[in-house]
């Protein structure tokens, strides 16, 4: 991974705005750190209270209800949150954490014995998928289900419609053996949990769930491959963090930053808006871009480079304010035991092909992570 290109920066530094296109909509990208983060706390002003439409490009083909808590407002957002916020923080609990770096582990030993490994869909998806399963507390059979459905729940493979109906037809099986032979699991967690005194609905108990499994999805699977690209064409970095463990936690970080595998979110315009001198008609969306927020040099010394011991780095690729994301625990988690596990095991990281994934709008292109990611490790010298 070398840090890519910056689409917006040009904008960004002449109006702090980018006026991109989705799906036949003109939608306007606020762009400034500052800009960013005032307009993620403005929810009257920026709602998600808009069913579909805060991912962009929007999702009604790919399912039939309201992710929740994400395509929510306060103060429903904050009750909604709490149900499943429990499960989420089960990434800070040690047992949780041995069971990650033990994971990293096997698969680093596996990586090892080989004399290469594709690393987005052989490490970096089981990776993800296993990990997930610790997370919600359930069998780590279901993995197997899981990977099947590739990097993306709703885009990768068969088409969109196809795949997303699949997910909805497991999680509706999932909720009803929850709801039959309750246990300690979240599928259980769902249907015991209340919302203003009521049982949750099927339609939120599926709100949830559809968001746990499409909303950190490819990210994390994009950042694991990053975090492999990077080490395998930077080798002094891997010596770097080696020589003091304490950098990890700030290379985690830097790499969230400059990766960004979020590039923005849609917000809703309640009534007309004028957006840094765009207007947004009643019911219109703007977006708030994470990625280039990331770059701000007014925020970011030299913001093209990666410091691996940047501090301060006050990133939002987790986003910022009330919808700051839930699986933000778990994706440092599995990050910070990679890198941990690579510096303990890895020697060398050698990239024998390299197949950058681009993210490619009617008005701007960006890599982010890779389509394929092939490379040899080699052992630690003792």
């Amino acid at each position: 991974m070398d840090p890519s290109p910056d689409p917006f920066q040009k904008a960004r530094r002449e109006s702090g705005l980018f006026v991109g296109e989705f799906q036949g909509e003109e939608v306007p990208m606020i762009l400034r750190h500052e800009d960013v983060r005032r307009a993620a706390k403005d929810w009257k002003t920026f709602s998600s209270n808009a069913p579909f439409r805060v991912p962009i490009p929007s999702e009604e083909a790919y399912r039939t209800m309201r992710q929740i808590p994400v395509e929510t407002d306060p103060p429903e957002h904050t009750e909604y949150r709490a149900i499943v916020e429990p499960f989420f923080q089960r990434s800070k609990d040690p047992a949780m954490v041995a069971r990650v770096d033990s994971l990293v582990a096997e698969l680093l030993s596996d990586a090892l014995d080989r004399p290469s490994i594709e690393i987005v869909r052989e490490f970096a998806l089981p990776f993800q998928s296993r990990a997930l399963t610790y997370l919600l507390n359930v069998p780590e059979s279901e993995a197997q289900t899981w990977i099947g459905w590739g990097t993306h729940v709703f885009k990768d493979g068969a088409s969109g419609e196809r795949k997303g109906a699949a997910l909805e037809t497991y999680l509706h099986g999932q909720l009803d053996r929850a709801q039959k032979n309750p246990g300690d699991d979240f599928f259980s967690a769902l249907c015991q949990a209340t919302f203003k005194g009521r049982p949750l609905t099927r339609d939120e108990q599926m709100g949830f769930a559809n968001l746990t499994f499409a909303g950190g999805r490819d990210t994390v699977i994009h950042m694991v491959s990053s975090v492999f690209g990077y080490l395998g064409k930077r080798t002094e970095a891997l010596e770097f963090l080696r020589a003091d463990p304490k950098r990890i936690v700030l290379a985690v970080e830097e790499f969230l930053r400059v990766v960004s595998p979020l590039t923005h979110i849609g917000r809703v315009c309640p009534v007309s808006t004028d957006v840094q001198g765009h207007e947004v008609p009643p019911n219109g969306r703007a977006s708030l871009c994470w990625a280039s927020a990331n770059r701000d040099e007014a925020t970011f010394e030299a913001p093209e480079e990666v410091r691996l011991d940047r501090k301060p780095n006050p990133h939002m690729a987790f986003g910022s304010g009330a919808h700051f994301c839930l699986g933000a625990a778990h994706a440092r988690l599995l990050l910070r035991s990679l890198i941990q596990g690579c510096t303990d095991r890895v020697g060398r990281i050698e990239v024998q092909q390299a197949v950058d994934r681009v993210e490619e709008e009617s008005r701007y292109r960006r890599v982010v992570g890779y389509e394929s990611l092939v490379v040899r490790l080699g052992r630690v010298e003792r």
